[in-house]
């Protein structure tokens, strides 16, 4: 295998293949999140967790249908030779409908905050202070308006929360803590 992916190399490689700044923006946004939960769970490989967050929807604009994404990703990765299989075995089981079983820390944490973190970001685009004041309470109220952020599967929400058996209202605040903390970057936080 050759050296590993790098952060920087996986961040081109997902802006080589990706156009769409709201999808880059979407997949920071998990890799945020990824990072935060692996320095709580896995200290040591927080630039993997990052990793997997960065790539794990890089092939979605290219090959939206269950047919190919993330097939054709992990495909790519897998000839690449610098991602290493929990990586990418996190990536596939993402998708449920993979069947690819979410057996590592890894990749239930990807699941977990794939939805979530996505559907963060369109709370915080709907309010004056952005991420700044956020807070669980709002998150839970937004996932009750089935017409708010229609394409976030709220299923796969509670289900990566349900595999994590962690409080929903733990897991909603540790991805807002995630977020605020590169909320500039991701453009969820208020103009100045």
């Amino acid at each position: 295998m050759a050296d590993a992916i790098t952060i920087e190399q996986a961040r081109t490689l997902m802006h080589d293949w990706v156009a769409s700044d709201a999808l880059r923006i979407h997949m920071e946004a998990v890799a945020c999140c990824m990072a935060a939960y692996a320095r709580t769970v896995e200290p040591e490989q927080e630039d993997r967790w990052r990793i997997a967050g960065l790539l794990h929807d890089f092939d979605y604009e290219r090959h939206p249908t269950e047919s190919e994404h993330p097939f054709v990703g992990t495909t790519h990765l897998r000839e690449r030779g610098d991602v290493d299989e929990e990586i990418i075995e996190a990536i596939l089981g993402h998708a449920q409908y993979s069947g690819t079983p979410r057996t590592t820390a890894m990749a239930k944490h990807l699941f977990a905050v794939d939805e979530l973190a996505g559907f963060i970001v369109a709370c915080c685009k709907v309010r004056p202070n952005g991420i700044a004041d956020l807070a669980p309470k709002s998150v839970k109220k937004k996932l009750k308006t089935d017409n708010f952020a229609a394409g976030c599967n709220r299923q796969d929400i509670t289900d990566g929360m349900d595999d994590l058996g962690l409080d929903p209202t733990v897991h909603i605040q540790n991805c807002i803590d995630a977020l605020r903390a590169d909320g500039d970057r991701l453009g969820i936080t208020p103009d100045p």
